[in-house]
Order: C-alpha cells, then structure tokens, then sequence
C-alpha cells in the first residue's frame, strides 16, 4: 500500500539526502495524521514508546521530572523536527520522558517497527538514518558543553540564536528549565539585556 507523503516531511526528509519517489510513496503509508492540544501528553514517564511522531505545525517538550518533583526541560521540537524518546525507543524499555504538547499541534505519527522494516529495504534509509544521528549526535554534544561550560547569559543567547521566535511562544519557567537556571534568574539576564539594549 502507497500514500501520498504530506510535502512537508517530503521536504524535511529529502533535504539530508536523496530519496526515490517510491520510497516517499512507501513511506507516506505509515505516517498518520493526529492532533494535540495544548498541555496534551503524547507520552508518560514509565510508558514504553512505539512511535516516532514529525511536527507539522505547533510545539512539543521533551522533559524530566525528578524524586521532588521538579522539572527538567530536555528539548523543546519545533516545525519540522523528528521526535521520539530515543533511548527508549531503541531498547523497548520504558521511558524516563515525557513528551508535551505546549501548543495546538498537528502532527503525523509512525510506529517505529513498521519504519525499521521499511528502512531495511532500501539503502536510501540507512543514508538518511546516519545524517540524521549524525545531527541528532552534533546537537546533544552541544547542548552538554553548552551546560557545562558556559554561563547562564551565554546560554540564553545562544537559546535566542537557535530558536528564534520561539521565546514569545514558551513560557519563561519552561525556558529557565531548558537553560538549566532558575526563572529569577532568566528574569534578572532578560533585565539586563533589555538595560543594555537601551543603553
């Protein structure tokens, strides 16, 4: 069975690398459209994904929650972005995550199985897969050393670069959480940019 792929992840997909149309056919067979709204929770601490999900429109957070119950914020996956929770999804355990939807989202959902049999059988995929953890490698790293060694204003800067538009659209808490600092602290640098920017 074939189906028409939705152009966007087409579009997402084929610019990591070249992809027969067959392929795109195939693949269009097994992604689902679904929708979120917002605070909706695509997937619980404890659960065991089965899925890779591809953001149409909207904003999803990927996050943490510790022993006393506070929050860590891991990813925030914007337009475009492929979004599971991988370690999971890999080793068939339950995850640590959970996945929410921080706006009206539209979405088209896979389940990963049928991906993976789909991918075995034809090199495009494997071409595709290894830029893909090649990217999804680069910004991880990036993001420990960003933690680890720079400052909190370094790192907000460094937020505002990577995700432009997207402060107006999270909520300070979720951003200070991201950037490992507290809200008092977000509020005391957004200050002091605003001060400098005036001056």
């Amino acid at each position: 069975m074939t189906a028409a792929i939705h152009p966007q992840l087409a579009a997402a997909l084929c610019s990591l690398g070249e992809i027969p149309h067959s392929e795109l056919a195939r693949l269009g067979a097994l992604f689902r459209p679904q929708s979120a709204r917002r605070g909706d929770l695509l997937l619980r601490a404890g659960e065991t994904p089965h899925t890779l999900t591809f953001v149409l429109s909207g904003l999803l957070r990927l996050y943490y929650i510790d022993g006393a119950g506070r929050e860590f914020t891991k990813s925030l996956c914007v337009e475009n972005d492929i979004v599971a929770a991988y370690s999971a999804l890999l080793l068939g355990t339950p995850s640590r995550l959970f996945i929410e939807a921080l706006e009206e989202s539209q979405l088209l959902v896979a389940n990963y199985r049928d991906y993976q049999a789909l991918a075995a059988q034809h090199p495009c995929w494997q071409m595709i897969e290894r830029k893909r953890a090649e990217l999804l490698f680069i910004k991880k790293e990036l993001r420990e050393s960003a933690l680890l060694l720079d400052d909190a204003e370094t790192r907000y800067a460094q937020f505002l670069a990577e995700y432009p538009g997207l402060e107006a659209r999270v909520k300070q808490h979720h951003i200070a959480s991201y950037l490992g600092i507290t809200p008092v602290s977000l509020s005391r640098i957004r200050a002091k940019l605003r001060r400098v920017n005036v001056g």
